[in-house]
């Protein structure tokens, strides 16, 4: 494993000072377009005996993953690939660009280590993310996550259609229902639409020349009736994974002047409630549907954790924002040194050993 030197940390330290200046949609931007321009020290390959894993039939150097939401066209493939995580998740993606919410619409809550965000699914279009795809790395695992147009008559025609375009160039696909900034969209959670969207999107795929593994991602705020239709449908349909969970609409305990900002809030204060769901959603389908644990992940420790509650694989973002990329590698490292000082051998052996403590 290659982790960062002293003076590449300055040097990244120097450059989140330097973006933290400027307004957060602005700042998202600039690190893509430094990834891009190779300004950005990147670890490659990090992976172990211990931390490499199958999930859902993708095999994984480690079980970390960049969360959907930082690169949403499919910009920087190629160096987030050497950035060390396991697997990439980009979008989201709707079958025709859009402009997304006025701005401002991203928000750092320094004072909490979170984030809030109301994009609201601004992307260039399946086209164009279809274009990059099918430049992509063949040595990474790269998924896309599936979005409905705002104005759309048919929003859960939109994620197949998506799905129809993209998917000979992808190792997964997620069904985003879970993000509160698009009118509505949560509704389609329920059980009824719920199983209706992901037949659908379940034909399409099987339409593909290659099978690709479905994710449904979903959100932290759902009662415990919800969760429980969660589990059967996720049963039901025989889904390859559910990601656990999508931003937050609670904002209790907050310290920061932005946390009454509308949007989903991200970032440390989602760990505790997230990992929860996700312990839940784990007993309730009893290990049968593998999950993906996302929510407040900024040390190995916390991302361990998230195995340990239930999950096979995690994934990060926004402690991105407050650590730069150095951390996916640290994390990958720490999570190795965990597995070893607990006596297990690999990732799965790990997977749910500690759920009951989530309970």
């Amino acid at each position: 494993m290659s982790l960062p030197s002293a003076f590449d940390r300055a040097v990244e330290r120097a450059g989140l000072a330097a973006l933290h200046r400027l307004d957060p949609e602005r700042a998202h931007g600039l690190s893509l377009t430094a990834l891009r321009m190779g300004l950005a020290p990147l670890p490659g390959l990090v992976t172990s005996d211990r931390l490499r894993c199958e999930v859902a039939g993708l095999r994984l150097a480690n079980p970390l993953g960049l969360a959907a939401g930082y690169d949403k066209n499919a910009e920087a493939l190629a160096p987030l690939a050497r950035a060390g995580f396991g697997f990439l998740e980009v979008g989201a993606a709707t079958p025709r660009p859009q402009p997304g919410n006025p701005k401002p619409r991203l928000f750092r809550l320094t004072e909490d280590r979170g984030v809030i965000n109301r994009f609201g699914f601004n992307n260039e279009g399946m086209e164009a993310i279809a274009d990059r795809l099918d430049k992509r790395p063949s040595d990474a695992v790269i998924g896309l996550n599936l979005g409905a147009n705002k104005d759309s008559a048919d929003r859960a025609g939109d994620f197949a259609a998506v799905l129809a375009r993209c998917g000979q160039h992808l190792d997964f696909a997620t069904v985003n229902v879970s993000s509160p900034n698009t009118e509505k969209l949560r509704d389609l959670q329920g059980k009824a639409a719920l199983t209706a969207l992901l037949e659908g999107v379940l034909a399409t795929r099987d339409g593909l020349a290659r099978r690709v593994p479905v994710f449904l991602k979903i959100a932290p705020d759902l009662d415990a009736e919800g969760l429980s239709d969660i589990a059967e449908v996720a049963l039901a349909l025989k889904l390859d994974g559910v990601i656990a969970t999508n931003t937050t609409l609670d904002r209790e305990g907050l310290a920061s002047p932005h946390r009454a900002e509308t949007g989903g809030l991200s970032g440390a204060p989602l760990f505790e409630r997230s990992t929860r769901v996700l312990a839940r959603l784990s007993q309730l389908t009893g290990g049968a549907v593998p999950l993906i644990g996302v929510g407040g992940i900024s040390s190995a420790e916390q991302a361990y954790q998230k195995i340990r509650a239930g999950a096979s694989a995690v994934q990060l973002y926004s402690a991105l924002v407050y650590e730069g990329l150095s951390l996916v590698p640290r994390i990958a490292e720490g999570m190795d040194a965990l597995l070893a000082r607990d006596g297990f051998t690999s990732v799965a052996e790990a997977v749910g050993s500690g759920r009951e403590d989530w309970l």
